[in-house]
């Protein structure tokens, strides 16, 4: 979570690591805080943090690995801006994953998870009515996320996350359609299917979503918004 000014650490809490840099700058990313492209200077990250470049180096190579960030030689790191082209790819990439993964969610579910995935909707759906957009499209991307684990299938759910992280930062991007983000009947309508231990159905829904979502980007270069990194970081958490 981005380190607001009356919640950045005093001398008495824990250290700051590269870890902890590194989840600040992604929950900012996928709160879409700070926009794609962005540049992610290394001295003002070690000012903004107190701590120094090495550590901010190694959180930015983290977001790296993640494809969340591009470093790019003599020029240093910045935020991804997915292409058009690979906007397209991701959330291809997804409607053939994550469906099968619906399946066998269904199958594998227990009461416990299905109320883990409705205490997502009932956070998303207070995101909302906050007019919090950006925190609610991290939580749906959290479920999407649940649903694979509860599939049991590691391999797919490692890819399915980096494909949320940078489907993330295609919304941010590409959205056209907000009204699309109130459409939960389709979460709600896949926990039951899942609940009910009905494959076939939640394979169809879950597709079916996806595709929705798919439709929703506005598939056109977008121009480039600067904010200052440092009151971006430093703002307050919702």
């Amino acid at each position: 979570m981005a380190l607001s000014a009356s919640k950045k650490p005093q001398k008495a809490d824990a250290p700051i690591t590269k870890d902890t840099i590194a989840n600040a700058l992604s929950h900012a990313i996928h709160q879409h805080w700070i926009a794609p492209g962005t540049k992610l200077g290394e001295d003002e990250l070690s000012d903004i943090y107190g701590v120094s470049r090495t550590i901010v180096r190694a959180a930015l190579q983290t977001l790296a690995h993640q494809q969340i960030v591009e470093i790019r030689r003599n020029r240093g790191a910045f935020i991804a801006k997915p292409s058009l082209t690979e906007a397209h790819e991701v959330f291809e990439a997804r409607e053939l994953l994550e469906p099968r993964t619906a399946r066998s969610a269904a199958r594998l579910a227990t009461p416990q998870d299905i109320d883990l995935l409705e205490g997502h909707i009932a956070q998303e759906h207070d995101a909302l009515k906050a007019g919090n957009h950006g925190r609610a499209l991290f939580l749906s991307g959290q479920f999407h996320l649940e649903v694979a684990r509860i599939a049991q299938q590691q391999t797919i759910a490692d890819m399915i996350k980096v494909l949320i992280a940078r489907s993330s930062l295609i919304i941010a991007l590409y959205w056209r359609r907000e009204s699309a983000l109130c459409e939960s009947q389709a979460h709600h309508a896949l926990i039951k299917a899942i609940a009910d231990q009905d494959g076939d159905h939640a394979e169809d829904l879950m597709k079916s979503h996806l595709v929705d979502l798919h439709s929703a980007l506005n598939l056109r270069e977008q121009p480039a918004v600067q904010h200052d990194l440092r009151d971006l970081l430093l703002k307050p958490s919702g």
